[in-house]
């Protein structure tokens, strides 16, 4: 069997040992002609490596390489495309897979759920875009493990196999320089329901229009999540089936838009299993992951935090909103499309002492900003030294000093993880 392994990243090299194993004839296909490829392995890199694809049995496409370009150069070849998640969802040997997508949130929201099942008894492993690729442990499941997978649009856009059971949290644009639209984005995110049975189960946000739609396409039975049948919020508290898991201000998890993810969570364990006392134990526990709402420090009465995974307008909003406190926000970086109207109004409604834009959407947000009358606007520079000290000039005490850019980090940073870790060094070293 002739396999062509099309990008090279963690997911590729999952990919290459997975399809090794299965005896393939291998060829990595890669842009990047610096490459050092394993022995035994054959190589097609620089400006033709999507050349003649068609000659391969098996195509894995990298999640972040869009089917559209493999096509454009190799039309007919579809039927052969693949990749990690969808090759996994294939041969898995268990049914028991949770499979969670959305715009934001889906990270909180998998951990969530793994923890849940974990504290219930079960066996867990949580994989695919929160950065381990279900190849690491597929040799280790049995019918009895359960899995869960968090889910990008990249990855789901032409998969053909579906989990038992589907979530689908909040939905807005995002990735609209990937996708051709908002109905590409909508179209990607619904191939994971539409690709179930009757016998599974799809739960969607309540509050989300789009959510709805895209969990529509299944044909299994359907709930929602932050509304009854699932888990909702009632007098202060997060219940499910007329039972009451915990309290809002006992949860570690900050601002509201964690009660969603905390609901879906309970929503999908509750399929598994009633268990009131497993899902309390972790909401009231779990504090969140890097990169989110993180804490960073406290100095000069000022409380520093990084929430640099938020790369779009909504989720900068989200975060605002979880603090009552003055805030000083770091905003922008590279464009993806997004309008930022929604997120000067939000700035003006949320009590911002300033807004320090950078990046190349700084001028953008600047004139959305100036729109609404919100004139704190202060440039942050070229350096994260720079940004933070251009923000920490603005701040008093008592306030909170905000890295949620609403952008995309391209630009000034490798990444979003080198955008908050650069952050968070930066601040430690104050």
């Amino acid at each position: 069997m002739q396999v062509a392994i099309v990008g090279f990243g963690l997911e590729g090299q999952s990919a290459l040992d997975y399809w090794q194993r299965q005896g393939a004839d291998i060829t990595i296909c890669d842009q990047n002609t610096d490459l050092q490829l394993p022995a035994n392995v054959h190589g097609q890199l620089g400006a033709q490596y999507l050349h003649d694809l068609g000659r391969f049995d098996v195509i894995v496409r990298s999640a972040g390489i869009a089917p559209s370009i493999l096509l454009a150069d190799n039309p007919g070849i579809a039927p052969k495309i693949t990749s990690v998640i969808n090759e996994f969802l294939r041969v898995c040997p268990t049914k028991n897979i949770i499979g969670i997508t959305g715009t934001k949130g889906k990270g909180t929201t998998s951990t969530l759920t793994t923890q849940m099942l974990e504290a219930a008894g079960k066996e867990v492993f949580l994989g695919g875009n929160i950065g381990v690729s279900p190849f690491d442990f597929l040799p280790k499941l049995s019918k009895d493990s359960w899995v869960v997978l968090e889910l990008s649009s990249f990855q789901l856009i032409d998969i053909q196999h579906a989990p038992h059971i589907a979530v689908c949290l909040m939905v807005v644009p995002e990735h609209l320089n990937w996708h051709a639209d908002m109905d590409d984005y909508i179209t990607a995110k619904s191939q994971l329901f539409s690709h179930q049975s009757p016998e599974d189960t799809a739960i969607y946000f309540a509050d989300s229009p789009v959510s709805h739609q895209i969990a529509s396409n299944s044909p299994g039975a359907k709930l929602t999540y932050y509304a009854a049948p699932g888990a909702y919020v009632e007098n202060d508290a997060i219940v499910i089936d007329n039972h009451e898991i915990c309290k809002l201000d006992e949860l570690k998890l900050l601002g509201a838009h964690n009660w969603q993810n905390a609901c879906a969570a309970a929503t999908a364990v509750w399929q598994v299993v009633q268990s009131v006392d497993a899902i309390r134990t972790v909401l009231t526990t779990f504090s969140g992951l890097p990169q989110r709402l993180e804490f960073v420090r406290e100095l000069d009465g000022i409380k520093y935090y990084n929430d640099s995974f938020g790369t779009t307008p909504e989720t900068a909003i989200v975060a605002l909103q979880a603090f009552t406190q003055p805030k000083v926000i770091i905003l922008g970086g590279s464009d993806k499309g997004a309008s930022y109207d929604g997120l000067a109004q939000a700035v003006v409604a949320n009590n911002v002492r300033a807004a320090v834009v950078i990046g190349s959407t700084a001028p953008a947000i600047t004139a959305a900003l100036q729109a609404q009358g919100f004139s704190a606007i202060v440039p942050g520079g070229e350096t994260m030294a720079d940004i933070v000290a251009a923000a920490r000039q603005q701040a008093k005490p008592g306030d909170v000093l905000l890295l949620s850019t609403g952008c995309a980090s391209f630009g000034l940073f490798k990444d979003y993880k080198d955008r908050g870790n650069q952050f968070k060094q930066v601040v430690q070293g104050l």
